[in-house]
């Protein structure tokens, strides 16, 4: 068994990632724009790109395992690309192999620093929906006045700008 099918599998988890990031990219301006139905849609792609990966992944584990047994290693899933990049002897094979790993590797960084970037937008967006509930909803801690500091503290009747009991 030759290297060049692990090769065209990687090659496969390279052009899914790329739809990913695409995908990932297109999520920026849609959470800032905060619509939903289009949320939704990205998502569901997603979902569909990340269980291709996935299946691609699996492929791509099983075939290492392959490649090990034809060239009398034990197979063992846990084996990484870089573990077996050392274990190749032919240069070319072993260039190539280096190189593809390299590319799918740097396509991850920049679908982590992409998913970095809307898991904050996401974050400031529940912060800031959080803080909106509670600005309406709870009863303020003093009343938006000076008062006589030697004075007791009063409590206001007002329980915020909404009955919660009703």
């Amino acid at each position: 068994m030759s290297i060049s099918a692990i090769v065209e599998a990687i090659e496969e988890l390279i052009a899914l990632h790329d739809a990913l990031l695409e995908t990932s990219k297109e999520k920026t301006p849609v959470l800032v724009d905060n619509r939903v139905d289009r949320l939704n849609q990205i998502i569901l792609k997603e979902s569909k790109l990340i269980k291709r990966i996935e299946e691609i992944n699996q492929f791509r584990i099983q075939l290492i395992g392959e490649y090990l047994l034809s060239r009398g290693y034990r197979p063992d899933p846990r084996v990484k690309v870089s573990d077996l990049i050392k274990v190749i002897f032919k240069a070319e094979e072993k260039k190539s192999l280096t190189d593809i790993h390299e590319k799918l590797s740097n396509k991850i960084k920049e679908l982590k620093q992409i998913n970095e970037l809307n898991q904050n937008l996401i974050e400031h967006s529940l912060s800031f929906v959080d803080y909106s509930i509670n600005l309406l909803m709870n009863t303020p801690e003093q009343d938006a006045v000076y008062s006589n500091p030697h004075q007791q503290y009063q409590a206001s009747a007002r329980t915020g700008w909404f009955d919660t009991k009703a």
